[in-house]
């Protein structure tokens, strides 16, 4: 079967998915493309903006299953998908789950005929703090998904555990040593080659992915994310970091999502709660306003290769967009636009040669070299987000 996932939501979970399909949000341990390519034992594909399709592209062939990329999959979500016949649209509620279509159907736009409805409670990533907001319960499916009849690597006697080992998963390569580890509230999941350095003090649900690090002395409150090459000290609290992101030094980060190839200066630290313990409205990039979250706890929103100064403060609830360069002294302001470059004292707009330039560092302190389809995303966001930003 060819499976492709499909953007849904986009425009209002921006700026994360400007550089990226909603599916390749991580949420949990996984992204969405790779919880459903684990349970469907199948590789995906995607339909997503055309800027984004030479590197995220569509397989098509001539029977075609189109899974919505927000929602993440459980066993009876698979199993009813599994049981779609050609022409039958799986809906929840108000959602479209997945379409069983011919290519025929596909190419002409056509709209499946009948419908089958599943009763089924799952994750729907609809805004980005939703993502903050979920990820106890997707850090406790994806700890399950992937180490159930896993048997753990051995964990250092140097360490102290506060509850069942059991709930501790270890792979091949990694290092834990000196360290306090709470897994009274949720799994403790250690990727591959990943390290947490002595004195650094875990509380669950907690994940990081492979070649991730926990700086000495450390304090992570769950539940809270590390995505693949992060490097993460200071205190963190229910935080999801993409991958290849730093917040390596002192500073609080709390109710936050950070996306890839970001870096946080040394000392920076963001609000998550207003001192009149009021609901937070954040800016919407995709109403042009600001609008209600629902949460008193909020802190930051970051798009992917953004970066801030030393001992930069973040007010709760901002929203930072792709590539903006952040620094100054003061709170800075609750909208932080793409390619900005300066802070309290006034933006000015980031020059998208230059921008590439430092991303090109970046991959290469990785081993990694940045590719043209890469640069072209961000010359793409740099285009339309202009627009709308006003920079000089």
């Amino acid at each position: 079967m060819n499976y492709i996932l499909f953007d849904a939501s986009r425009d209002s979970l921006k700026p994360l998915t400007y550089t990226r399909p909603v599916c390749d949000i991580r949420i949990g341990i996984l992204t969405i493309r790779e919880k459903w390519e684990k349970y469907l034992g199948e590789k995906t594909s995607t339909i997503t903006e055309d800027y984004l399709s030479a590197k995220y592209s569509t397989l098509q062939s001539e029977e075609m299953m189109l899974i919505n990329g927000s929602i993440c999959p459980t066993p009876a979500l698979v199993e009813a998908i599994k049981g779609l016949k050609i022409g039958q649209t799986l809906t929840s509620g108000d959602n479209i789950v997945a379409m069983y279509k011919t290519k025929e159907q596909f190419l002409s736009e056509e709209e499946t005929s009948e419908e089958v409805v599943v009763e089924e409670e799952f994750l729907k990533i609809t805004y980005p703090w939703d993502i903050f907001v979920y990820n106890d319960r997707a850090l406790k499916e994806d700890f399950k998904l992937l180490t159930e009849g896993r048997k753990s690597a051995p964990l250092s006697e140097t360490n102290r555990v506060i509850g069942d080992k059991e709930n501790i998963f270890i792979e091949e390569g990694a290092v834990v040593e000196c360290a306090i580890l709470n897994v009274k509230e949720g799994p403790i999941y250690i990727g591959k080659d990943a390290e947490i350095m002595e004195a650094s003090v875990v509380r669950g649900p907690f994940a990081m992915c492979e070649h991730s690090v926990l700086k000495m002395a450390s304090k992570i409150y769950g539940a809270t994310t590390l995505g693949p090459h992060v490097k993460v000290g200071g205190e963190v609290s229910n935080v999801v970091i993409f991958g290849y992101s730093n917040k390596a030094h002192d500073g609080f980060i709390g109710n936050s999502v950070i996306g890839e190839w970001c870096n946080i200066g040394a000392d920076t630290n963001a609000s998550n709660l207003k001192n009149t313990y009021e609901e937070v409205r954040v800016w919407s990039i995709e109403k042009n306003t600001f609008v209600p979250t629902g949460q008193t706890f909020f802190g930051t929103v970051m798009g992917d290769h953004s970066k801030c100064g030393i001992n930069t403060m973040f007010n709760t609830g901002t929203i930072v967009g792709v590539s903006s360069n952040i620094y100054g002294h003061g709170y800075q302001r609750n909208y932080i636009p793409s390619f900005a470059w300066g802070g309290t004292t006034g933006l000015k707009k980031y020059d998208i040669d230059k921008a590439i330039e430092v991303a090109e560092k970046m991959y290469q302190r990785r081993h990694i070299e940045m590719s043209e389809e890469d640069k072209d995303i961000l010359r793409n966001v740099y285009t339309q987000t202009l627009k709308n930003n006003r920079l000089r």
